[in-house]
């Protein structure tokens, strides 16, 4: 069994062709969900700060899962390609006086193309996972370093306090969390997109096997790079709008250990490869965090045995796991709605 089998489980799912009902119906639901969340904790400011960065780490497994769970491209610095935008955008704007949704715009495009590149790389040198997840976490070390030395610019480790935004509703709670509630929905929308297209078809080959995708026809080089490229323009542009909106960056914003670990996590958690893995995952490991901040010092240590347990009793994800339940007790005609 090859390193890509054991990382990335059967989960994935080919563009093939489903009513219009079953393939929007789980999306349109989680938005309705995910909307009402204001209703109750809107004037909350850590619960709306949490429900909040829920979403941006929905919206960063999203990306990863576009890169990862379809093309098995193992990006160790996603942290690192949302940093580029998160820094960019604020630069851009303050210190050139770029306006704030070019300088977006321009910062998403950077991410993207440094995403690009790291696909092109990993093609072009035959890389397999490993070597992938080696080539990008050390950009992902040295994008950390840049920060740190460039601190003109980026204000180092004391951090950069950005006025782009500031005189817009979206340094607001609940305005914040619908932008990124907009966000994830648009993301998991493109996401179902790429299913249904050529694309789905291309990355269920190239995640059950690659030489066999290259034998029956598929440029394997041509779709690893659309999707680093696609997965790495989404996590630049959350990037950018998280800076905007929170009006502070620092090199912990972006850092391996508070992105990159998590993103990874959330994406196992839920299901890599699945539609709503991400959100699910998201959702339950920020409920989880939060049960457990009382817990003191056994907070890690509780955190860690608890996942332990999940991944050795749910080795595809727990979305996968409660499909497969949902298939055996309802009928067929109802859950493959929500596949």
């Amino acid at each position: 069994m090859s390193v890509t089998d054991t990382l990335l489980p059967d989960t994935a799912e080919p563009g093939h062709a489903r009513s219009p009902v079953a393939t929007w119906a789980p999306i349109a639901i989680v938005a309705v969900l995910l909307a009402l969340v204001p209703v109750f904790v809107g004037d909350s400011r850590t619960w709306m700060g949490l429900a909040t960065g829920m979403l941006l780490f929905a919206c960063y497994a999203t990306a990863f899962n576009v890169i990862f769970g379809s093309t098995g491209q193992l990006f160790l610095c996603v942290g690192a390609l949302a940093g580029v935008s998160g820094y960019a955008t604020p630069i851009l704007a303050d210190e050139f006086g770029v306006p704030g949704v070019v300088a977006l715009v321009v910062g998403t495009a950077l991410s993207a193309l440094l995403g690009g590149l790291f696909s092109w790389v990993s093609v072009r040198r035959s890389l397999g996972v490993i070597f992938t997840g080696i080539v990008t976490l050390t950009f992902s070390l040295g994008f950390h370093n840049l920060l740190l030395g460039q601190r003109e610019l980026t204000g180092g480790e004391t951090g950069l306090r950005i006025q782009v935004g500031g005189d817009t509703v979206l340094r607001e709670l609940v305005p914040a969390y619908l932008v990124f509630l907009g966000l994830l929905v648009g993301y998991l929308v493109l996401y179902r997109l790429l299913q249904r297209s050529s694309f789905g078809w291309a990355f269920s080959a190239l995640r059950d096997d690659p030489v066999a995708a290259e034998l029956a026809g598929v440029d394997v080089a041509r779709y690893r790079i659309w999707a680093g490229t696609i997965g790495s323009a989404m996590l630049g542009l959350a990037g950018g709008l998280w800076a905007i909106t929170e009006g502070f960056v620092s090199p912990t914003t972006f850092a391996f250990g508070e992105v990159d670990v998590e993103t990874l996590v959330i994406l196992a958690f839920g299901g890599i490869g699945t539609l709503l893995g991400p959100v699910i995952g998201s959702v339950a490991l920020t409920v989880l965090d939060e049960l457990l901040r009382d817990a003191g010092q056994l907070r890690v240590a509780i955190f860690g045995a608890i996942l332990v347990a999940l991944f050795l009793g749910f080795r595809s994800g727990v979305g996968p796991a409660v499909g497969r339940l949902a298939r055996r007790v309802l009928p067929t005609s109802l859950t493959d709605r929500f596949r």
